[in-house]
């Protein structure tokens, strides 16, 4: 069984793993932790940080399996490790210079799914940069940074009801302001990265 899964491709072993299969995840993550690791050292320099950063990002993709939708598992990897690097940057209250720098890190090779890919982020973020600031604030928390309704609460002041009604409301503007990535930039904004 495990030959069988060692040849699956990508999006094969993540219909597995969606239905909680960890043989499948284990493949998954032998074929990309030491590619995450080096990329994610290459830019941080500590070993220890590199690694939890990338445990984080298995621990997510395991937990969030079933409700996740990723176009290019191995782009979508890469691109946690950037993002929880940078998170973790702007943690340490580093200069907006430190922040330029991560800026121009360049992806890894880049495919025609993988442009399509950034387009189509592009746009989804085009779309989130139009919300108002407290409505981007709780979605970005919440689809992003994995905050949970309650942790958005405690940390902005707001109700657990006001947080709900912000998340609705940026899902409403989403799915409305959308033209050509209509069904799939909904369809990204309502699951990826959800708790």
């Amino acid at each position: 069984m495990k030959k069988d899964l060692l040849k699956m491709t990508d999006d094969e072993l993540q219909k597995l793993i969606f239905e909680g299969n960890d043989a499948a995840f284990s493949i998954i993550f032998n074929r990309y932790w030491k590619k995450l690791y080096s990329y994610a050292f290459k830019i941080y320099k500590d070993e220890a940080v590199c690694e939890d950063i990338v445990q984080e990002i298995f621990i997510s993709l395991w937990k969030n399996a079933s409700n996740t939708v990723i176009l290019n598992l191995e782009a979508y990897l890469f691109r946690a490790v950037k993002y929880k690097i940078a998170n973790q940057i702007r943690n340490l209250k580093f200069d907006q210079h430190h922040i330029d720098v991560l800026e121009t890190i360049p992806d890894p090779s880049l495919s025609v799914n993988d442009l399509e890919y950034i387009d189509f982020e592009k746009n989804i973020n085009a779309q989130i940069d139009k919300l108002t600031p407290k409505c981007r604030e709780v979605f970005l928390l919440s689809r992003i940074d994995h905050f949970t309704n309650a942790e958005i609460a405690a940390k902005l002041n707001l109700s657990i009801h006001t947080v709900e009604k912000h998340i609705s409301n940026a899902l409403k503007q989403l799915r409305l302001n959308s033209t050509s990535y209509n069904y799939l930039l909904f369809y990204w904004a309502a699951f990826f990265y959800v708790n």
